[in-house]
């Protein structure tokens, strides 16, 4: 089962189109990569690739 990691200052800001892109932050609070290809991942997942 996936935690629960509540959302804080500095986790995501707004995209200029009203998105929200989550800072490397909270990706590493988060603890796992979701292979969802995010903007700041830390773990070096590549969507094109598809590996880490």
């Amino acid at each position: 089962m996936k935690k629960y990691v509540p959302i804080e200052d500095g986790d995501y800001y707004l995209t200029p189109e009203g998105y929200r892109c989550f800072t490397e932050q909270y990706h590493l609070k988060r603890g796992y990569c979701c292979e969802s290809g995010c903007r700041h991942c830390p773990y070096g997942f590549n969507k094109k690739t598809l590996k880490k």
